[in-house]
């Protein structure tokens, strides 16, 4: 017999009158004939006919099996001896299919009982025999059992589904209503299950003055708070003793509003077992007796914990995003003025040689235009407007060297130290970004230290996996500890917050963690920061690690620009006047023969009819219909044997650069020769079939 889920009808005052089916509308039972004669066909028809039975017939295993998927039989009748597939095979295969396997299967055989292995036929799935000749009354005995099993199951069936029907209709009615403690009783064990799995606490409440003074909360409170029922039940103001101080007004002031309006959404922290703070919502309403007076509050606790947080998130890139939006919009105009600040140093600094007055303020005056452009640099990488120029360095060889510039930036009063484990691995990112952020971090904890302590900074290994990191796997981890004040809480939350700073006006951009937190995010890292009021502040730096070979750290060699064109002609591709002049003035001076053009339409022109170009400096956003990407992509098409440098004070989300040499602006006279000298050494002379097409470039 089924059982029923759940209660009876019967314990919920229900009296469903389930129609009986009688012999005049029984249950449609169908019964397969397996047989290769037709005869045996017909005649087992003949005798199994009768009401609410339907005959299917099969003269082969084969097409047995096809009437097995398409219909669910009562009984089958299966010959033994067929060609092809005998009924033994037949039989094993229906038995392996999960929805015939409890089909009662009759095996029909000429077979004397002696004569044949009946044990066979029992192993295959068979329920019993039937000897031929056949005899009709035991057959049709024989089978009318099995038709009955099945009408008799079939009718429970349907009859379970009408009082299931029925209870989930009650169900319904009940959570209406709610009228008597039956019908709760009933709801809370319906429920159970799934509030279990929720990070819900259901609770009722007196509608007197100590509302917060609990009748009833289900275990799910233990699991969410860590506190067990009992612990709200036995005191009156546990539960408002552990608000947020900074919530706690407000939240008494909406619960005493409550009996007006008849219900109230609650939002707060709360503290929980562990010492954690965690986000509430608290939802109450107004339960009424029959007589329609106040009788309890009913209510719902909701962990958001997780919701705050990516609001939090949400919060935190909406902000990262417009700081981006508005770095990339003057990114462009301000990188422009400083190429031509530090290009003109450039050219000045040849020009003044030997002057012992002049050089040290021209000096001056770049360090300060560079760190205007590490500073511009460092914005645009933090807002992702920008790629970062990446290599694969070892840690263990730079950290060193970092260490000893931090000890002089940071003072004698602070202790530094340093920790690597062995067999770092080699990470692949902007060495000149990575240095930043570690130095950032170092005088922000020198800052917390105002009267000295020990900043400890420690390399090691780390697996992060999906919680952390989109892409899990092998990290390698730079923490970098302080002894300093340390942050309360409602700091911590902010950060990573773009022009969020706690020192004084003008100590502090608050750009510096922002910065650490967009290269990091940038580098597909992941970063975490512990810290508490008077304990310290630990921030931890988990950088992917890098399947190749670290490049060497040792500081390049400074070329001289002395002059290496040989009356090689560039061709100049600059819209802004002043940016193209330092430009001309700076290739010149490298022996270079220069034309100009002020747009990418006017540079496809002037090479379709000049052919003594052997490399273009182009800048990438420029008015008119070609772009430097566009022009790129022209010039190798129809004149490989041109060199292409492109120039940019940024990268917008939407422009592609692939395969092409790029040289960020403000540049150094420096950095540009060493970048057209490289390309000039790969450069390969013009093939004699190659012919300028660039006539389409114009149109």
């Amino acid at each position: 017999m089924m059982e029923h889920i759940g209660q009876s009808p019967q314990d919920l005052d229900l009296k469903p009158q389930v129609p009986a089916r009688t012999l005049s509308n029984p249950v449609l039972a169908k019964i397969l004939v397996v047989d290769d004669d037709p005869r045996n066909l017909i005649a087992a028809e003949e005798i199994l006919r009768g009401p609410g039975i339907e005959i299917i017939k099969a003269d082969c295993g084969e097409a047995a099996l096809r009437e097995v998927l398409k219909h669910d039989f009562a009984a089958i009748l299966l010959d033994v001896q067929m060609p092809r597939l005998d009924g033994y095979e037949v039989a094993g295969l229906i038995r392996n299919r999960p929805r015939s396997s409890r089909v009662p299967i009759l095996f029909l055989t000429a077979f004397n009982k002696d004569d044949m292995h009946v044990f066979r036929g029992y192993s295959a799935g068979a329920v019993d025999y039937v000897f031929k000749p056949i005899e009709p009354l035991i057959l049709k005995s024989k089978v009318d059992v099995f038709v009955d099993l099945y009408r008799k199951t079939e009718e429970i069936r349907r009859q379970g589904e009408e009082e299931r029907r029925l209870l989930m209709e009650n169900l319904r009615v009940r959570s209406e209503k709610l009228k008597t403690e039956q019908a709760l009783r009933r709801r809370e064990e319906h429920q159970s299950i799934v509030l279990e799995s929720l990070p819900i606490a259901l609770y009722t409440a007196s509608v007197r003055e100590d509302h917060r003074q609990l009748h009833f909360t289900n275990e799910s409170i233990e699991r969410i708070t860590g506190f067990p029922p009992k612990a709200f039940l036995e005191s009156p103001d546990f539960w408002s003793s552990r608000l947020h101080p900074d919530d706690r007004d407000r939240v008494l002031t909406q619960l005493q509003e409550l009996t007006d309006q008849g219900t109230v959404t609650l939002e707060y922290r709360w503290t929980c077992a562990d010492g954690t703070e965690r986000f509430f919502l608290d939802q109450t309403m107004l339960m009424h007796d029959d007589e329609g007076r106040p009788r309890e509050f009913f209510g719902m606790w909701f962990d958001i914990t997780e919701r705050k947080q990516m609001e939090q998130n949400l919060l935190h890139a909406s902000k990262l995003e417009a700081v981006g939006r508005l770095t990339g919009g003057i990114a462009h105009d301000f990188n422009n003025m400083l190429s031509v600040v530090i290009g003109n140093l450039d050219l000045l600094q040849r020009a003044i040689k030997g002057n012992a007055k002049a050089e040290p303020r021209v000096r001056m005056a770049m360090e300060g235009a560079q760190r205007c452009a590490d500073l511009t640099h460092r914005l645009l990488a933090f807002s992702r407007r920008q790629p970062l120029q990446v290599s694969i360095i070892d840690v263990g060889s730079l950290m060193p060297g970092l260490l000893e510039l931090m000890r002089r930036t940071l003072g004698e009063h602070i202790n530094v130290s340093l920790q690597i484990e062995e067999d770092i691995y080699p990470i692949e990112v902007d060495r000149a970004q990575l240095e930043a952020a570690l130095l950032n971090l170092a005088v922000n904890a020198r800052d917390a230290m105002a009267e000295g302590g020990d900043l400890s900074i420690a390399v090691g290994t780390q697996i992060l996996d999906e919680s952390k990191v989109e892409n899990p796997g092998d990290f390698v981890s730079i923490s970098v500890r302080d002894t300093g004040t340390g942050m309360a809480p409602e700091v911590l939350q902010r950060v990573f917050e773009p022009f969020f700073t706690t020192k004084e006006s003008g100590k502090g951009t608050g750009l510096g963690l922002s910065m650490v937190y967009g290269f990091v995010q940038q580098s597909h890292g992941h970063v975490e920061i512990e810290s508490a009021p008077n304990e310290g502040t630990t921030i931890r730096i988990y950088l992917p690690r890098a399947h190749g070979t670290a490049e060497s750290l040792s500081e390049k060699q400074t070329r001289d620009t002395v002059p290496f064109g040989a009356g090689q002609t560039v061709l100049v591709v600059e819209d802004n006047p002043a940016v193209r002049q330092v430009a001309i003035s700076t290739l010149s001076s490298l022996g270079f023969d220069v034309i100009e053009a002020e747009t990418g339409d006017e540079a496809a022109t002037l090479l379709k009819t000049d052919d003594r170009v052997r490399l273009v400096l182009s800048d990438v956003r420029m008015p008119g219909g070609l772009s430097g990407i566009d022009l790129a992509q022209i010039i190798r098409k129809e004149k490989p044997h041109v060199q292409v440098l492109l120039t940019t004070g940024y990268v917008d989300n939407e422009e592609t650069i692939e395969d092409v040499e790029l040289l960020y602006k403000p540049y150094r006279a420096t950095d540009l020769a060493e970048k057209i000298q490289a390309l000039l050494e790969r450069s390969q002379p013009l093939a004699p079939n190659v012919v300028p097409l660039l006539a389409a470039a114009s149109a």
